[in-house]
């Protein structure tokens, strides 16, 4: 597969990642019944994996979404900054977040920080995958799909400068 000038090879299949969602869904399930749930997407990134996992989920929930991002190409700038935010009152709720991914952490620490000043019952975090190599936090990540080498990845809602974002497999970029 190439992207622009990047060459990619499957690394997740569509299978694998529909088969974990239902896992996840099961497990998410089971912790919040009987709770108030909110699920938050990170957009843009996570519009697939919510969608996907949330048709997974048995439970009454209610769906918003947040925009911010650290990233440029294929590199994390470091910096993060909120473009769209969340509308709904989320005190005393509990809060899933949902992400593509999570690698560095900056994006997720931001937001853990931004919706605790909004008093919520309990902020959980859900992801596709996770980078340990490439993480910098010590917060939970309470439902993680895979955990993945710290390379760049596409497909499934993550992108390349906004291309392959709906590729059904997760490809990984290839070494030379």
């Amino acid at each position: 597969m190439r992207i622009k000038e990047k060459e990619f090879q499957v690394y997740l299949s569509a299978g694998e990642i529909t088969q974990r969602l239902k896992e996840l869904g099961l497990e998410i399930t089971r912790d919040f019944k009987g709770k108030d749930l909110i699920v938050v997407g990170v957009l843009n990134g996570s519009f697939i994996v919510l969608a996907d996992l949330c048709r997974q989920i048995n439970l009454p929930m209610t769906t918003s979404f947040i925009k911010i991002s650290s990233y440029s190409g294929t590199e994390s700038t470091g910096k993060v900054r909120a473009v769209l935010g969340l509308e709904e009152n989320i005190e005393g709720k509990n809060i899933l977040i949902v992400e593509d991914i999570i690698d560095t952490g900056i994006s997720m620490d931001y937001l853990i920080k931004a919706l605790s000043e909004h008093k919520p019952a309990k902020i959980s975090i859900a992801t596709l995958l996770h980078k340990p190599d490439a993480f910098q936090f010590n917060y939970a990540i309470d439902y993680v799909g895979f955990e993945i080498p710290n390379k760049f990845v596409v497909g499934y809602g993550l992108d390349y400068d906004g291309l392959g974002r709906n590729l059904p497999d997760i490809y990984q970029l290839s070494t030379p």
